[in-house]
């Protein structure tokens, strides 16, 4: 019996023990993990240069509130600030939560309510998020949605100029859509969003809870696009797997979070700013995110050997964030790969996912393509029920 909600479909293995990229079950199997908390271990599991501060930041304080001044959150808020368009920080303790606190910030500062938000997109799972987020299934059964919210397709050029509505406080967009699919927004469709956005008057906020932090070989996936944002939220990969998020936002919005307006109990304690401050000493620097970048071309070519199967329609992506779309359900492929020690995960119902540590080894990629290889070959579609394959 168990005494949990059954809210997720837990894979049938516990890890034990975790180092790096490679995990072990409870049975001493070990596994290529290129699910990494989902994207939120991006120096893999365990790093020393992130253990060793918590270990001492823990003899030391681990929570007093955010009633007294945090030297250690401006440290982190200054790296935000001076590697992306913002300039001023809020920490919080997840992404969802830093999507809540920039739909709070945009329409508080704007006083204008309606966020357009595009299909497929995911936001997180608390009410605001929730609404923002562009797939139903999220939503079933919950009741009303927060109103002010309207999805629009997500790439189709010319749909934000048919929106007249002039009560715009914000779009709210991923550069790469990762729970949707692993779809990455084409040039054309983020400057029109931008320039939509001028226009209106209305912000634009980008949700780099997953793209960020390195995950696409720049600090932020959108300053592939020469954005200049005026929200940003982060979470996931901030703290190296320790929860944290934060909302990164233009100096004109500080006004709009004056004391009192918005706040956190946890948010930005001393163990999460200690993680995030080792986890961004490394992954902002040049070297390191030009690596992550290589590391990532490599990859994609690499995986260019599976364009050979039939089951296999798409791979596409930035950096070490990477989708194979096929052209069927990919949960028996993803329980075939486990089986063979590689552990990933879906991205919709067609789409699997590939999260490695940032600081995978080259050798280690050649592995998963091999172990992708193996298992691509032994699928045998039966094209007279198109949702059917099996793997022998």
């Amino acid at each position: 019996m168990s005494y949990l909600f059954e809210t997720y479909n837990r894979k049938n293995i516990q890890i034990k023990q975790a180092k790096g990229t490679l995990v072990k079950d409870e049975h001493g199997k070990s596994y290529l993990d290129f699910i990494q908390g989902i994207a939120t271990c991006n120096l893999g599991h365990c790093p020393d240069i992130v253990t060793a501060p918590l270990k001492k930041q823990l003899d030391r304080v681990w929570h007093v509130s955010n009633l007294f001044q945090n030297d250690l959150q401006e440290k982190v808020a200054e790296q935000l600030v001076q590697h992306s368009a913002g300039d001023l920080v809020f920490f919080c303790n997840s992404g969802a939560e830093a999507n809540e606190a920039a739909v709070k910030l945009a329409r508080k500062h704007t006083q204008k309510t309606t966020i357009i938000t595009f299909e497929k997109s995911f936001h997180g799972r608390t009410y605001a998020a929730m609404a923002a987020t562009g797939q139903e299934k999220i939503k079933a059964g919950f009741g009303p949605m927060l109103p002010g919210f309207h999805h629009l397709s997500f790439n189709r050029l010319g749909e934000l100029d048919q929106f007249m509505d002039d009560d715009i406080a914000a779009v709210m967009l991923e550069t790469i859509q990762g729970e949707g699919g692993v779809i990455p927004a084409s040039q054309a469709f983020l400057q029109e969003v931008a320039a939509f956005c001028k226009k209106k008057r209305a912000l634009l906020i980008v949700d780099e809870v997953q793209t960020g932090i390195g995950r696409t070989g720049k600090a932020f996936g959108y300053q592939y696009q020469g954005l200049s944002p005026d929200i940003i939220t982060v979470a996931k990969g901030l703290g190296s797997g320790f929860p944290v998020g934060a909302v990164i936002a233009k100096k004109d919005l500080g006004q709009s979070f004056s004391p009192g307006s918005h706040g956190t109990t946890f948010g930005g304690n001393m163990l999460a700013m200690t993680a995030a401050n080792a986890t961004l000493d490394t992954i902002f620097q040049k070297s390191f995110l030009e690596a992550v970048k290589a590391k990532g071309d490599f990859f994609q070519e690499e995986l260019k050997t599976l364009l050979q199967y039939p089951l296999t329609k798409d791979i596409r992506g930035k950096g070490l964030m990477i989708g194979i779309e096929c052209i069927v359900p990919v949960q028996p492929v993803i329980e075939e790969l486990q089986s063979e020690g590689l552990l990933v995960l879906s991205a919709g119902s067609n789409v699997i996912r590939m999260l490695p540590p940032l600081n995978v080894a080259t050798d280690e990629l050649i592995m998963a393509v091999e172990k992708l290889n193996h298992v691509f070959e032994k699928a045998k579609i039966n094209h007279t029920e198109e949702n059917f394959f099996s793997l022998r």
